[in-house]
């Protein structure tokens, strides 16, 4: 059968123009992968030399499974000659090979978050200024914001508007910081994420030779994910096409989401301005979804003026309500929640992994996983620490870098003295302060001492001169020995596995099997690439491929089997069987930071669309009555995105007294007909209250010691302690079913029974 057979009439037509620009905007679950996929194998069947394509994704495993796919399609070897993967690994390899025109070397290091807020924090130290005021964080986003909108360290201090803002800050010597980052990077043959866009747009601007031979090398290109791409990115792409104009950008203004990160969705919005004689297609059948959740999520974000109008629709059953869940507090919301999953497991037999909880802040987690903890049930929170991040992982990958390129400042302070090899602090401190003050690096400091006056103690000289000798010894073997032969020798040689090893402690246990696990990762990676290239792998093919990984491309195979806890943003692109968005109040979602502005809310708005639409089966919309925040127990109220779902989608379910299960009534309708949600601000009509007559704040003087109260959730207690003024007075409360707990009278809606 004809591949493009299996693809519906809006795929087909937008997977077989060949020329000319297009647009192919692909609402959740519409199989716009698919269309990239298809398109390119009938481009390579129609005589398109696959070496003439770029295609752009954003994550690695996307690419390396388009990849996979088109070769089964096509047979044969071809797909391994399309330049494709992420916008960072494909302009890193553009780089390496034309580093020459930039001044750095082909061997540069990739900086990670790591590395240069620990360069930011040694500047700021450095230069005298007050580590408070200049926090890594602060100047790393405002470092990072300036490459990419192509503001160089120059740039930066010659513009009076942006020194004001510096000025009204109090970091007047922001600038300054950036400028010596920038010295500093250069000098040790290094960039940071931002710089492989900042420098390939400097490359290509600079280099018009250079900019006509990408031309007329990717005569085809096809942009992933178009609405996420910055200023940055976009300039690239639009200098890269300007030759032929034979571009395929595909996305969904409805989820962009990311402009924090500086994505622009007038990226998507405008392109008909930069291709005016551009072809546009809308997919617009959803493949992942019920129907009730389509059409939910259809209804959230026709709220949106800025967008591409198109309306979804799905050939799927129509399934079930979207279920709104009320619950008293942050820590009811995860037990509900968690008892709600335990049960869909038991009776549906489900997966852990076909389960996710979706928050808008990370803060939000700790409920859930107290909750999980309970039940037994097998958790991952990503976003957290990957495994590339931890300390021992770091340390022997600070080894391979400096073994790689000598003049790597941060690998070389990382491990000069790890394992503990006398070579203290201060020592290392005299040699920064020499190199910096011969604009020289610290390995030429400390490779040739003589030369620029460094002196030391004759231990502690032949110390240096033992480590210098013993990277030196690794450097000879890089274009010798495979890449996992080296990384063993080098964990071995320099101590790091004794060094672990000899830690018997759980922790020590944990760290050698995690370099274990490393060296494994170079083993797989070293015949997975030998395999499709016929060469050997050295070490450095290694580092320049770790270097771009993304947390769910390093993903391990023992974290799959789990529920995933993350926020919305990092759910992007996934799917689920069962999604939990949890948290659903305003202030919180939407965040209280998105109500100055439409186009903020609107991209509030946007992320709540996200959210609904990872959703296959079922989906979740909880939110809780009250809840700590900043160590205040506060009331909140259901988010406006609530009440903008069509009722007819919904389904409102009445917390009982028993956590372990939430009711779901015959009638919904009926029974909240004429009952309000709990909002003091709004009246959102759909959650209720319970119907016994509770106490309300001006009554709260009626309950004293001794006083027989029944509670929605706890049942009858009695009330043993009384402590604070009204209205913020707590009560103890002894509950035969659940023991002694302190309530807030004025959020405890306790109803007297004696």
């Amino acid at each position: 059968m004809n591949y493009l057979d299996e693809l519906n009439p809006s795929q087909k037509e937008a997977s077989t123009q060949i020329d000319g620009p297009m647009m192919v905007i692909a609402g959740a679950g519409s199989g716009k992968t698919k269309v990239l996929t298809y398109r390119i194998s009938y481009l390579i069947e129609n005589n398109i030399d696959a070496f003439n394509i770029l295609a752009l994704t954003f994550t690695n495993k996307a690419a390396g499974e388009m990849k996979h796919r088109i070769s089964q399609m096509i047979g044969g070897n071809e797909s391994k000659n399309i330049w494709m993967g992420t916008f960072h690994s494909i302009f890193a390899r553009i780089l390496r090979i034309e580093h020459e025109k930039i001044g750095y070397p082909s061997n540069f290091t990739i900086y990670d978050t790591q590395d240069t807020k620990s360069l930011i924090k040694t500047i700021v130290k450095e230069m005298g200024l007050d580590d408070k005021l200049y926090k890594p964080n602060v100047v790393y986003s405002r470092i990072s914001s300036a490459k990419n909108n192509l503001i160089s360290a120059q740039d930066y201090l010659s513009r009076v508007e942006i020194m004001a803002e510096d000025r009204s800050s109090g970091r007047t010597r922001l600038g300054d910081v950036y400028l010596e980052y920038q010295s500093r990077c250069f000098k040790s043959g290094a960039m940071d994420f931002d710089d492989l866009l900042f420098k390939t747009n400097v490359l290509l601007h600079q280099n018009p030779d250079v900019l006509l031979k990408y031309q007329n090398k990717f005569k085809y290109i096809l942009v992933d994910e178009y609405q996420d791409t910055n200023y940055s990115q976009y300039l690239i792409i639009k200098s890269l096409a300007a030759r032929f104009e034979n571009i395929c950008v595909v996305g969904d203004d409805a989820q962009s989401i990311y402009s924090f990160r500086g994505a622009n969705i007038e990226n998507i919005l405008n392109f008909k301005k930069d291709y005016p004689d551009y072809n546009l297609y809308k997919l617009e059948q959803n493949y992942r979804s019920t129907q009730n959740i389509v059409n939910a999520a259809n209804s959230i974000i026709s709220n949106n003026k800025n967008q591409i109008e198109k309306k979804v629709w799905t050939a799927n059953e129509e399934g079930e309500l979207i279920t709104v869940l009320k619950s008293f507090s942050d820590n009811e919301e995860g037990k509900q929640i968690a008892n709600d999953i335990f049960n869909i497991k038991n009776n549906e037999q489900a997966n852990n992994l076909d389960f996710a909880i979706l928050y808008r802040t990370n803060a939000q987690s700790r409920s859930f996983e107290e909750a999980f903890r309970k039940l037994n049930l097998p958790y991952k929170i990503y976003g957290g620490l990957s495994f590339y991040q931890r300390k021992e992982i770091k340390d022997l990958l600070a080894y391979f870098r400096l073994t790689a390129n000598n003049n790597d400042e941060e690998a070389l302070k990382r491990i000069i003295n790890y394992p503990k090899r006398g070579i203290g602090k201060t020592t290392l401190d005299k040699a920064l302060v020499c190199a910096n003050q011969n604009k020289t690096t610290i390995w030429n400091v400390l490779e040739n001492p003589m030369s620029f006056g460094f002196n030391c103690n004759s231990g502690t000289a032949n110390k240096i001169d033992s480590f210098i000798s013993m990277i030196k010894s690794f450097k000879a073997q890089l274009t010798t020995k495979n890449a996992f032969d080296l990384a063993h020798e080098i964990a071995k040689s320099s101590g790091v596995l004794n060094d672990l090893y000899s830690d018997r402690t759980p922790e020590g246990i944990v760290r050698h099997e995690n370099i274990q696990e490393l060296l494994n990762a170079i083993s797989e990676f070293s015949e997975s690439q030998s395999n499709e290239t016929n060469l050997q792998v050295h070490l450095t093919d290694f580092l320049i491929d770790v270097a771009l990984l993304t947390d769910a491309d390093s993903e391990k195979e023992e974290d799959k089997d789990k529920i995933s806890l993350m926020t919305i943003h990092a759910a992007k692109g996934l799917e689920f069987p069962y999604v939990y968005i949890v948290g659903v109040e305003e202030n919180l979602f939407p965040s209280q930071l998105s109500l100055n502005s439409r186009t903020e809310l609107e991209e509030e708005r946007r992320l709540f669309y996200v959210a609904l639409t990872r959703a296959k089966k079922k989906a979740v919309l909880s939110y809780a009555v009250s809840r700590y925040r900043w160590g205040n127990f506060t009331s909140c109220e259901p988010s406006r995105f609530i009440e903008e779902i069509d009722e007819q989608f919904l389904d409102i379910q009445v917390p009982t007294s028993k956590i372990s299960t939430f009711s779901k009534p015959n009638n919904v309708r009926k029974d909240f007909a004429n009952e309000k949600i709990y909002n003091t601000n709004r009246n959102l009509k759909k959650v209720s209250t319970i119907k016994n007559q509770k106490l309300d704040n001006s009554d709260l003087d009626k309950i004293k010691i001794g006083t027989e109260v029944n509670h929605e959730k706890f049942g009858k207690g009695k009330v043993v302690q009384l402590l604070g003024d009204t209205p913020n007075v707590k009560a103890t409360v002894y509950f035969p079913s659940s023991g002694q707990k302190q309530l807030l009278l004025k959020f405890a809606k306790l109803q007297i029974l004696n």
